[in-house]
């Protein structure tokens, strides 16, 4: 489906990241991986500005075009009482200034028909304690993708996924843990890999601007303390 197309995947070592750069390879196209982990990819810091600079000018080096750009890279998880100034800022580099300047650099070099997929978070819809940095970040990408849907508008297609728990280790689940999805399962990244090679495939071709939660049916789920077996413990 992507023979000889030009893909970016960011954080693409591990979890989610490896395996969308994985299934892309399998499908023929030419992934570029960029990681802050050392590897057989483009090793660096996204926060760094100069780093994405060298990454964005190998990709059109090597490649002269970009079909396809995934924001998959992780931003830092703290919350408010251990998070520091700078460490808060460090989150939204990664997860939000990060996605933004790689859309820019490769504005003028989007191929016809180009998608970029946002991965964010069900929570930028909802949160647990002490989770700022990443939940703000989270939110932050998905806010950043109807807006660089419009400014793209008719050239580049924008969409944003948010899992809910994927586990990246495609462990099983059985139990509590896998009940409290509607779906009867914890997630995996193959569940989240499958809907980015569709967002990026011609058959979304009319999908552009939008999130899609992927997360077993999580937060459809109305909870209130002692219905259906819930109960709120502290």
């Amino acid at each position: 489906m992507f023979k000889d197309k030009v893909v970016v995947v960011t954080g693409g070592a591990q979890g989610i990241g490896k395996c969308c750069a994985e299934c892309f390879a399998r499908e023929g196209a030419k992934v570029h991986v960029i990681d802050i982990q050392q590897g057989p990819w483009f090793v660096g810091d996204l926060a760094d500005k100069n780093v994405l600079e060298r990454f964005a000018a190998e990709v059109i080096a090597q490649s002269g075009h970009v079909d396809v750009l995934v924001n998959n890279a992780m931003p830092l998880f703290k919350g408010i009482d251990a998070c520091s100034y700078e460490e808060f800022a460090y989150a939204q580099a990664v997860g939000v200034v990060a996605p933004f300047y790689l859309a820019k650099l490769f504005k003028e070099h989007f191929a016809k028909g180009a998608s970029i997929i946002n991965i964010s978070s069900s929570r930028d819809r909802m949160s647990q304690p002490q989770s700022e940095s990443y939940t703000a970040a989270k939110g932050g990408i998905a806010a950043l993708t109807h807006a660089l849907a419009a400014s793209f508008a008719g050239r580049v297609r924008v969409n944003s996924i948010s899992p809910g728990w994927i586990d990246t280790s495609f462990k099983e689940y059985d139990g509590p843990d896998a009940a409290q999805h509607f779906a009867g399962r914890v997630g995996n990244p193959l569940d989240i890999a499958n809907m980015v090679l569709y967002l990026a495939s011609d058959k979304a071709g009319f999908i552009t601007g939008e999130n899609i939660c992927i997360d077993g049916g999580m937060t459809r789920q109305m909870i209130y303390h002692n219905d259906f077996g819930w109960k709120l413990e502290k």
